[in-house]
């Protein structure tokens, strides 16, 4: 007699909208952990921009990690209206502190300028451009899982 053949389940195929979830997480939680270090271990003061734009990117964080575990691309509702308000104001800041628009218009008129670049990498990188590429990463992410992933 010949023992049963016994087949080893394979694990279903991981929905591919969970890796792009966790790539916009991971880049939130990377742009949060970079603006802490910045303003409560360097000493760095935020602009007014700089706070607003924290307040888009913060809750992210959570947001994105409610929608890992399980996976629900209902999330999508309301994670991108957050990144794109927040990706609008990097915009913008970026626009003032590059000399595109006055800094007259921007809301920072106490405290630290809108246009002063604290930190300025390799010669071009400034903190306004750096939230400008996290927001557009996440809003880019988040978009393919809406058009992409099947429903």
């Amino acid at each position: 007699m010949r023992p049963a053949m016994t087949t080893i389940p394979s694990e279903p195929p991981q929905n591919p909208g969970w890796h792009l979830l966790f790539m916009a997480w991971l880049i939130a939680s990377i742009a949060t952990l970079c603006a802490l270090f910045l303003g409560e271990v360097m000493g760095y003061t935020p602009c007014v921009l700089c706070w607003y734009q924290r307040i888009a990117m913060f809750p992210l964080v959570l947001i994105l990690a409610a929608g890992l575990f399980p996976f629900d691309r209902r999330v999508l509702r309301y994670a991108l209206p957050l990144a794109l308000a927040g990706w609008l104001l990097a915009l913008f800041h970026w626009g003032v502190a590059s000399g595109l628009i006055p800094e007259r218009v921007a809301p920072c008129s106490q405290g630290v300028p809108c246009s002063l670049e604290q930190v300025v990498w390799f010669g071009f990188l400034t903190l306004p451009m750096l939230s400008v590429l996290a927001f557009s990463s996440i809003v880019a992410l988040l978009l393919l899982i809406h058009y992409k992933v099947s429903k």
